[in-house]
């Protein structure tokens, strides 16, 4: 019986070896039935020399090492963990397209691979994709030999030294050090195929209205054929409470009315379920797709910010979506779904999602929960003062808002963090561009141009500030009438060529500066290093000086939250940093492992309290 055991026990592990690591759909928002996921083993072979395509690696047939996709090779999941600079890295598999996709178009779909990926099939070029943070997809129709075996290759090239690039938080220089942490190279996303009727859905847009309690639609269509577009729209028994036709055609728009609407919010986060249908001209359903939608909404009125038309005070945590053994990538989608309680536990109704895209799952799972969040792109360690990083971050940053604005989940748009060395010419435009294009994509939204830095057209106004002392904290943000304002650092360029002697007048533009005319935001503060070691070890990183005992980590963490919610309404949020230690900093609530530093019940206490009950404290102008 016990040798019997021990074979089944064998077996069962030598079962879950070959399972597909993060099995689950990655598009949750718009989902079909029939795909293929290409997680897994893959082969790859580093190509630090930049000779790969002069020896025409695009034509292999698999390389010498294994990588399991879709973890990074920085990290310990891919089975590699390299931690150098990659400056290139070629992957290979091998998959069979089914014959039930024949006629068909085959969709080969990338969560998100970084930076650049240029894509391969049997040698011959599929596509290419800039970008290391937003999805991508290419129909490969074409190229696909239907029932049989195929060879895909992906080669990707990053250069984070470059400045052209978003990088976010991975190192700059060969070591994580202070707030900078280890890169990621390559694919780092789910990758997977599914089959599109040729006239399928390619996307579609929804809008809530709360206003008219209504839905609103804009379909995408891959193609035209005289057929027509069906949504229907259940509510959470999944009894269909609307549902419309409409021609399908590049301008349709249709509109479901939402009876007895039910709001979304994090306190009562309700979702209606959404099903897309194409039929042809007899009728026949040639696509169908899965969605869901939150009647919510999110608006600015002079000062303030209102969810679902009601004044709400965000109670935010600085999330940067690090995990030990991904990197940038969760282990698993159960991992993304505890960031969000853990979050939720502690206190807090949203997060920051602090300089990474985060993916389309967590989002899902922010939507399932009731979390709020603000969508950020990994922006540190870009040269923003330059054409070239402005080229390649508009198009990256329309695609990430062109993905992920159905979310109800995602209350802000923060496309910067912390700019502090602008220029009088580029910069400014470059901003200008960003807050017209986001507008363009989703004007359901507010924009917020640079978390903290220099604001140039904003929809609110934040700052940064990790004075630990709490009375010096609230000092700073509050004088009077007047908050706190960040002054750029200007960096003065060579204008020689313009026929200006005095460089700083070569080009003027005037930076703004708050007048209290937009909603104030606190949306960086706390960072109070804390780790099991008292002293903090050599390489611990975190803001000011470690409190040397738990009651004064208590003191100082109560005094400073209740110091800036004191300063409501004229503060309409704040955002604590930060959820979990990343690596060397460790000033989070939870550790890196993310178990808990503290007793949580004292946490929750702390950062659940609400300004905008009558037992909130109230700041008083000190004389």
């Amino acid at each position: 019986m016990y040798a019997f055991i021990t074979c089944l026990l064998a077996i069962c592990l030598a079962v879950a070896s070959f399972a597909v690591p993060r099995p689950e759909y990655p598009r949750p928002d718009f989902q079909r039935a029939d795909w293929i996921n290409l997680n897994g083993e893959w082969t790859y072979t580093f190509d630090f020399s930049s000779s790969g395509l002069e020896r025409q690696l695009y034509k292999s047939q698999g390389f010498n090492k294994k990588i399991t996709v879709p973890f990074c090779p920085e990290s310990s999941l891919s089975g590699v963990e390299f931690k150098d600079f990659i400056p290139h890295i070629w992957y290979h598999r091998t998959f069979t397209v089914p014959t039930r996709w024949r006629g068909k178009r085959i969709m080969l779909n990338f969560g998100a691979v970084y930076y650049q990926a240029e894509i391969y099939l049997d040698g011959q070029l599929a596509g290419r994709h800039f970008g290391g943070s937003s999805s991508f997809t290419l129909d490969v129709t074409s190229l696909v030999k239907v029932g049989k075996q195929q060879h895909l290759v992906v080669y990707a090239s990053s250069d984070v030294r470059k400045r052209t690039q978003s990088a976010g938080k991975q190192c700059l220089q060969y070591a994580p050090h202070g707030c900078n942490y280890t890169r990621t190279t390559g694919i780092w996303q789910t990758v997977w195929m599914e089959a599109v009727n040729p006239a399928g859905l390619h996307s579609v847009q929804v809008i809530p209205d709360i206003d008219q309690k209504q839905l609103i639609l804009h379909p995408r269509f891959h193609s035209l054929n005289g057929g027509t577009f069906k949504a229907i729209l259940r509510d959470a028994q999944q009894q269909v409470i609307a549902q419309s036709t409409a021609s399908a055609s590049s301008f349709t728009t249709v509109v479901l009315p939402v009876n007895d609407m039910k709001t979304w919010s994090p306190e009562s986060p309700y979702l209606y379920s959404l099903t897309y249908q194409v039929l042809d001209v007899s009728g026949k359903v040639i696509d169908e797709v899965s969605s869901y939608a939150g009647m919510r909404k999110i608006h600015i009125q002079g000062n303030r910010v209102y969810l679902n038309n009601r004044p709400y005070f965000q109670r935010l945590v600085l999330d940067q979506g690090f995990y030990p053994d991904g990197i940038w990538t969760a282990p698993s989608d159960e991992a993304l779904k505890k960031d969000i309680e853990l979050a939720k536990q502690a206190g807090f109704n949203g997060a920051r999602l602090h300089q990474k895209v985060f993916e389309p799952r967590f989002h899902y799972w922010a939507d399932r929960l009731g979390y709020l969040t603000w969508g950020e792109a990994p922006s540190w360690g870009m040269d923003c003062n330059l054409v070239e990083t402005a080229r390649n971050f508009l198009i990256e940053w329309s695609e990430v808002i062109t993905r992920d604005r159905n979310h109800p989940s995602i209350v802000m748009w923060t496309p910067l963090n912390e700019e502090f060395y602008p220029d009088r010419l580029q910069y400014p435009r470059f901003v200008q561009d960003l807050y017209q294009l986001t507008k363009t994509i989703d004007p359901t939204r507010p924009f917020h141009d640079a978390s903290g830095g220099t604001h140039i057209i904003t929809d609110i106004w934040s700052v940064h500030h990790y004075e630990q002392d709490p009375k010096k904290l609230v000092q700073a943000l509050y004088n009077g009438q007047k908050f706190y304002s960040i002054k750029p650092r200007e960096v003065r360029y060579p204008t020689a060529n313009i026929g200006f002697n005095d460089r700083q007048y070569a080009y003027q533009f005037s930076f703004p500066e708050y007048r209290g005319d937009l909603p104030f935001f606190f949306d960086e503060f706390g960072g109070i290093r804390w780790n099991s070691n008292n002293p903090p070890s050599k390489n611990s990183w975190g803001y000011g000086q470690a409190p040397t005992s738990l009651d004064e980590f208590y003191t100082r963490l109560t005094q400073q939250v209740t110091g800036v919610i004191s300063l409501y309404p004229h503060i309409q949020g704040y955002c604590y940093t930060q959820l979990t230690d990343v690596e060397q900093e460790q000033n989070g609530i939870y550790c890196y492992d993310r178990t808990p530093k503290f007793d949580m019940g004292k946490i929750r206490s702390i950062f659940s309290q609400d300004p905008t009950q009558e037992t909130a404290p109230t700041h008083r102008k000190q004389e």
